[in-house]
């Protein structure tokens, strides 16, 4: 017999989320977003200065925006600043860098500053919160920020495809050993947004050509463009949906 199906809720009212890097570009937005959503949201980042403004821009919207100074690449910092927090029912690891030199001129200090952010930090950060939903029975849902270039190569990006690359791989993982705990862990992959930290990059007339002929609907992604894809993955609506990589690409990784 047909019955009526319920509709998808996309509220995080009761929820608690962590945003790193939430003091600006994606991961703001991401905080923006979850806070709208109705989520009470932290936000981490390294510098107070940023945090505060993040904050006090977001309350001219009645929105609170609780802050956290935070080296994510400081694991013990790590360890002493989740101590001091709530349980978290979503994390959303937005924090990330990016130092473009060609494969043969990369140098180690690039690699080593860009791997320890975008991949060690996020792993040991996420098996903090992890842990502590699994310990007490916290349904979470862990969101890496990865990218496009975690499923497509890039010219003068082989440090920061191999991160993301290595990103996706750590979050399969992550949700075939945390879904018995009822823990959800994707990716939402952007292609390029209009950012601070593109904006270097695109201000290249051929650099900005290439992604423009790249990106099928030829248009760059807004900071709006991730803000509902972040909610959905957090939110009771994707409640089937782990492993997955979210791409918002414009099509870029169509062909």
């Amino acid at each position: 017999m047909l019955t009526l199906p319920s509709a998808p809720d996309f509220r995080l009212d009761n929820q608690r989320a962590l945003v790193t890097g939430g003091s600006k570009g994606i991961g703001f937005a991401a905080a923006i977003a979850l806070a709208r959503a109705g989520a009470q949201v932290w936000i981490a980042a390294r510098n107070t200065a940023p945090l505060r403004e993040a904050a006090e821009l977001a309350a001219q919207e009645g929105l609170e925006l609780h802050t956290v100074a935070l080296d994510i690449t400081d694991t013990a910092q790590v360890r002493q600043e989740l101590s001091r927090l709530p349980d978290f029912d979503i994390l959303v690891n937005s924090a990330g860098l990016a130092r473009h030199q060609p494969f043969l001129e990369v140098s180690e200090e690039n690699y080593d500053a860009v791997m320890a952010l975008n991949l060690r930090a996020t792993f040991f950060l996420s098996q903090q919160v992890a842990r502590r939903m699994k310990a007490n029975h916290i349904p979470g849902a862990i969101i890496h920020i990865s990218s496009q270039m975690g499923h497509v190569g890039g010219p003068e990006r082989s440090v920061y495809c191999a991160s993301k690359f290595a990103l996706e791989g750590l979050t399969k993982t992550m949700a075939l050993e945390l879904g018995e705990a009822g823990i959800r862990v994707n990716t939402l992959c952007p292609t390029f947004i209009a950012t601070e930290l593109s904006r270097a990059s695109l201000a290249d007339p051929a650099f900005s050509r290439y992604v423009l002929d790249n990106i099928k609907l030829k248009r760059l992604g807004t900071l709006e463009d991730v803000m509902g894809p972040v909610v959905f993955l957090a939110s009771p609506a994707a409640a089937l949906i782990t492993g997955a990589a979210l791409l918002v690409d414009g099509g870029w990784t169509a062909t």
